[in-house]
Order: structure tokens, then sequence, then C-alpha cells
């Protein structure tokens, strides 16, 4: 039987506990950094301030077991780079990352930030929002927002090149005069 494989995923508790519950299903051992104590049984919790990267890497790395085969990453923008260098030491070589960006991350006229961990094949995902009739709009749901995540990871996993993957359309961009 082979060993099992490792996820370290920032941020997994909120929208992307959609994310965690599948990788765990899928037989992950999945250590689940975060503010909030998550509600799955199966996922190792570890708190997390991201204003503590160095802290944050410690405990993750301690709960890990072992340097982490996946990391899915949705963290605060300010945080962002910090946390995500903090945390690369715990990862194998070449694992895939999957940096997870809101709409103001991003936009169609600046783009999508540059990954943050050159050394490791990264897909980037978007998350905007969806219209509905007559022309209002709705933030993703939880379970749009994992379908759109898993489907990078599988990306990922894959060995896909680097790809900016947009789930929903990109928040209504105003032009400062």
């Amino acid at each position: 039987m082979p060993p099992q494989r490792r996820a370290l995923v920032l941020g997994g508790t909120g929208m992307l506990a959609g994310c965690v519950e599948s990788l765990i299903d899928e037989g992950w051992h999945v250590v689940s950094p975060s503010r909030h104590r998550p509600t799955l049984y199966d996922t190792i919790w570890v708190q997390a301030d991201w204003s503590q990267p160095g802290t944050l890497a410690e405990r993750a790395q301690a709960a890990l077991g072992g340097p982490a085969d996946l990391l899915v990453a949705w963290v605060h923008s300010s945080f962002r780079v910090p946390v995500l260098r903090a945390v690369s030491p715990l990862l194998a070589a070449n694992a895939p990352v999957v940096e997870v960006h809101g709409s103001s991350s991003a936009n169609p006229v600046f783009g999508c930030p540059e990954p943050v961990l050159p050394d490791h094949p990264t897909q980037q995902v978007v998350l905007g929002f969806l219209r509905n009739g007559g022309g209002r709009t709705r933030w993703l749901t939880h379970r749009e927002t994992a379908d759109g995540v898993l489907a990078a990871v599988t990306r990922a996993l894959e060995g896909r090149p680097h790809e900016v993957h947009q789930v929903g359309e990109f928040r209504p961009y105003t032009a400062l005069h």
C-alpha cells in the first residue's frame, strides 16, 4: 500500500471546507491551519494567526508528520506572501500549489498576482460571482467554490502547466478617474 499523501490546506474551514472534505474522502492526510476549528472531525486542525507565519509553519509541520504533497492556500492578500514563504519548507520537492484568490485580488485589468512559490508548480483560482436573472449577482456558494478549487487541484496533481482558473465572473471593475 502506498504511503498516505499529505495535504496542507490554509484557510480550509470556511469556503474551502468542501475541498478539505473531498481530499479526506480520497484518503489524504489533511492539515488545515485556520482561525476557526473545522467541523470535519477527520481534519487535523492547527490554530493559525496569519500575522505569525513562523509559528503557523511550526504548528503545521508538527501536525503533518512529513512533507506535504499538496498545498492549497486561501490567505488574505496582505498575509499571502509571508505565510506561503513560511510553509514552503514543509512541502515535498515539486509538490503542487493551488493559490486561491478572491475577485478583489485579481481582475481583468491588473491580472492575477504572481505565484509566491516559483519552485513549485502552481495553479491559481480566482473566485468571482454569478449573475442571476435581471442582472442581479450573487457570490459563489461553498459548493461552487469547492468544486472550482478541486478542479484546479486535479489539474495541479496531473502536473498541468500554470493556469489561472476563473470561477464565476470577475467582480465589476470601475476604473479610477
